[in-house]
Formats: C-alpha cells, sequence, structure tokens
C-alpha cells in the first residue's frame, strides 16, 4: 500500500508566499517512489493547479485545506501526512486523521526522515 503525503503552499513549499522550506525536489522525490502526492491550501484550487503545472509536476489531488477528509477517503494509503506550518494545517490534518508534520527549521531534521521510511509490512523491491 501506498503513503500519501499532501503539501500546504504558503509557509510550507519553497515556492509559497511566504517561501517554505520544503523543496520543490523534496515533492519530486515523493512522487518518483509512488506516493499520492496533492496539495491542501488555503489557495483556490485554481490557482494550486496552475502552480503544479508551471512546476511540471503531476499531482493527485488539489483540495482546499478544510477537505482533507474527502482525500482520505478517495485514497487508500498505509499512511497518511500533510505537511503544513500553521495550528489551522494541524487542526485540519489531525481532524481528519492524517499525521501532522510542522515544515520548520525542528521539524526538518526529523519529518524527511519518517515520510520517506518504508511503511510497517511494506517490503522493498
Amino acid at each position: 500500500m501506498v503513503t500519501l503525503v499532501s503539501f500546504d503552499i504558503d509557509g510550507t513549499l519553497e515556492v509559497g508566499d511566504p517561501p517554505g522550506i520544503v523543496s520543490i525536489a523534496l515533492v519530486r522525490t515523493a512522487k518518483r517512489l509512488g506516493y499520492v502526492v496533492g496539495s491542501c491550501s488555503d489557495r483556490p484550487i485554481s490557482h494550486q493547479t496552475s502552480l503544479w503545472e508551471r512546476l511540471r509536476i503531476a499531482v493527485d489531488f488539489t483540495v482546499l485545506k478544510h477537505e482533507l477528509a474527502t482525500v482520505k477517503a478517495r485514497f487508500a494509503a498505509a499512511a497518511y501526512y500533510h505537511i503544513g506550518d500553521t495550528d489551522v494545517d494541524d487542526f485540519y490534518a489531525t481532524g481528519a486523521g492524517f499525521r501532522f508534520l510542522k515544515a520548520d527549521a525542528l521539524g526538518r531534521r526529523l519529518w524527511p526522515v519518517e515520510l520517506f521510511a518504508e511503511p510497517p509490512g511494506r517490503a522493498r523491491p
């Protein structure tokens, strides 16, 4: 089973406004590893879609922040993560059953390892 990762944009991704600490290279790595990847932001869906198109990353979903539960219902995954920078991100992520990973200097040292570890029960090919 796959891992699903949802990214907030502003204050989280390096291309956000304000820029965050999460690099686009990390998003590309998640896609390359076969993760289900998308964005969950306060930004309109049209903005999110055009951002991913400009970056040439084919994401699996774009939703408004309060719709994380619909993402979980749509995709079966071994683990669900939302990476964001605010208490609002934490509120909606944990409320929808996601593990919240804070995009800050302290969290950066911890979550990349957790994010790219194999989920329990999944053997490497």
